[in-house]
């Protein structure tokens, strides 16, 4: 017989006990690490709110017990004096105040901590982001587990820790109730325990399932902020409009809607029913220990004082109690979804091991090495058998279908993609035992599907290189280089014009001019020795691209430049050409050569040059 080990995609089946335990110790050190200030306040005015309840009844006790012996005296006596009553009044009228003025502040610093905590958290949570590689954001699963973090991870900390206090508020109220009804029975505790009892099994229950429901329906609920987007972005919206879209994206909105609606309201309807029931119980328990108090005073074994305090106690003795099996409950429920924050948190992630700022051979340039890489889920390679060596001062042109792996190629040269086979080498040194911002400082790259950042023009160029994201000079003299700069200067604020629409005042640019952007933000980088173009003049007129490539030729002296293109016009000055079919190297040379070898270029490029005729 085999056991199945737990899996982090499971944490609700670990040992449960242990697990609430531990997160919520976590959620403690969280919450203290964002504001101790805070915490240690939330923790005083809890102890306050928690000792204050029991007072305010005996002094309630003391107000009807002196209220009678005045009576008492006065018909006796035919007065009698008030400052005895007034005293205990004015004593409870502080109490109370305290018992608001303590209230008060859990509210406020509740309030300030779940600002700081949202903050943290979410910091915390694109922190570890930029920890992940790109084929873990590629992955369906994890994407779900990233989902779920980012849903309740900013408010859950905060809550079980509230919960916590409560739960400690409540005992030390419970505490100081226990202390005032042992003199009227020990077993007055006992039958308000068993009356709250029925109640949080099933909250603990009902959170359970509620929790279950929220994973695994992750995907669906991913699914409809897609279509959101997609219905509601401007970058969306004009196919959405063309297409006639609309409908049928609101009607799949729709579908899933309801299919998580009729789940919801099946698992509310339940948990309500239930806590209706079970309550039920605790209200019978509560007047059966009524009935016990009133028939005790009526037959004289309390005072009409004592009773006043003694309903008082069982009527909060109830409330705390549900409270704090609820608090327990809610603990639980926010472990549960904890669980989805620190899973997220403690992905693994591939340790940074390059620690080279220069290779081995300087000067020797990029070489592929039996390069295979292989999607995860894929049922064939994406790239297979790649051998090829690019020196300093030369270009290499990548040819090939939709598809074929050309952008993979170069996802690998960046090292977003480590290699499923074979190595990659930069002057000499394995590519993994680089560092990765050395690497980077040398690598220029634009890809075909460029960001359109909704920054400032500027600012659009400085994120090509971080080091000078504000540096103006730098801007000007890459706008210059990528021919961006003749239009950007007619902007109205020059290169402090916000770009895009989704702020106020901004400025939407052509296709050919957010190309111009992108190709002028690769030349942001002027150390860098590997310039890497993938469709970078796709949506650009043919005399702006001959501009372009004629800078761009200036400007590759003495590096290596590869090219992904389309277009054989620019691909045949490269000196090297390299044909690629589904992940194979079909044909590789000089642009006579391939041309002479009549394979799959020669046929591509007459195609295309029969189109100029």
């Amino acid at each position: 017989m085999t056991t199945q080990a737990a899996t982090p995609s499971s944490p609700p089946e670990r040992g449960r006990t242990a697990e609430l335990f531990h997160y919520s110790l976590r959620a403690l050190a969280l919450v203290w690490s964002t504001s101790r200030r805070l915490t240690l306040g939330l923790a005083f005015a809890t102890v306050v709110a928690g000792l204050l309840p029991a007072l305010a009844a005996w002094l309630g006790k003391q107000i009807v017990d002196a209220v009678v012996a005045a009576m008492q005296l006065h018909q006796s006596q035919g007065e009698a004096p008030l400052w005895p009553v007034l005293r205990y009044v004015l004593l409870e009228a502080g109490v109370v105040a305290l018992i608001a003025a303590a209230q008060r502040g859990l509210s406020v610093q509740q309030s300030l901590l779940r600002v700081l905590l949202g903050q943290k958290v979410n910091l915390m949570i694109l922190e570890k982001a930029q920890q992940l590689s790109l084929a873990q954001f590629e992955d369906s699963e994890f994407y779900d587990k990233l989902t779920r973090a980012r849903r309740e991870a900013s408010v859950r900390p905060l809550s079980l820790v509230n919960k916590l206090f409560s739960l400690i508020q409540n005992g030390i109220s419970l505490a100081s109730f226990a202390v005032l009804l042992v003199h009227f029975s020990p077993w007055a505790l006992a039958i308000l325990v068993i009356g709250a009892l029925p109640v949080f099994f099933a909250e603990a229950k009902f959170s359970g399932d509620a929790f279950r429901l929220f994973r695994r329906r992750s995907p669906e609920a991913r699914l409809q902020t897609y279509i959101e987007a997609v219905l509601a972005r401007e970058d969306h919206i004009k196919e959405v409009k063309l297409f006639g879209l609309a409908p049928l994206l609101l009607q799949r909105y729709r579908d899933i809607f309801a299919t998580l609606y009729t789940e919801d309201r099946a698992l509310t309807i339940r948990r309500d029913s239930w806590g209706f029931l079970f309550g039920l119980l605790g209200t019978l328990t509560f007047y059966m220990a009524y009935v016990w108090v009133v028939i005790d005073t009526v037959n004289g074994r309390v005072s009409l004082g004592e009773m006043t305090m003694y309903l008082l106690l069982f009527k909060q003795g109830q409330s705390t109690i549900s409270a704090s099996l609820s608090a327990i409950s809610g603990i639980y429920e926010d472990n549960l979804y904890l669980s989805n924050l620190y899973e997220y948190l403690e992905h693994p992630v591939a340790a940074e091991q390059g620690s080279l700022t220069e290779g081995i051979c300087p000067g020797d340039g990029i070489r592929f090495e039996e390069v295979g890489f292989h999607y995860s889920g894929a049922a064939k390679p994406a790239l297979e058998g790649i051998n090829f060596h690019l020196r300093p001062g030369q270009s290499l042109a990548l040819v090939g279908e939709n598809g074929s792996g050309k952008t993979t190629l170069i996802k690998l040269l960046t090292r977003l993609y480590n290699p499923s086979q074979g190595r990659i080498l930069l002057d000499g040194s394995d590519l993994q035992d680089w560092n990765t911002e050395a690497l980077q400082q040398r690598i220029g790259v634009i890809f075909q599907d460029f960001i359109r950042y909704q920054l400032s023009a500027g600012e659009n160029l400085g994120v090509g290189d971080v080091a000078a994201f504000n540096n103006e000079s730098r801007w000007q003299d890459a706008a210059q280089r990528g021919r961006a700069s003749d239009f950007i200067e007619q902007l109205g604020q020059g290169y402090q014009t916000q770009l895009g629409r989704w702020f106020k005042g901004g400025q939407e640019l052509s296709g050919g001019q957010w190309q111009k952007i992108a190709l002028s933000r690769s030349y942001m980088r002027d150390k860098a020795d590997i310039l890497v173009l993938d469709e970078p003049t796709a949506a650009m007129d043919a005399a702006a691209e001959a501009e372009v490539f004629e800078q761009f030729r200036q400007h590759a002296q003495g590096k290596m430049t590869i090219l992904i293109s389309h277009r054989f016009s620019t691909v045949r000055s490269a000196d090297h050409i390299i044909v690629l079919e589904q992940g194979r190297i079909l044909e590789q040379g000089h642009h006579a050569d391939l041309l002479a070898h009549s394979g799959r270029y020669a046929h591509l490029f007459q195609l295309q040059a029969r189109g100029y005729h």
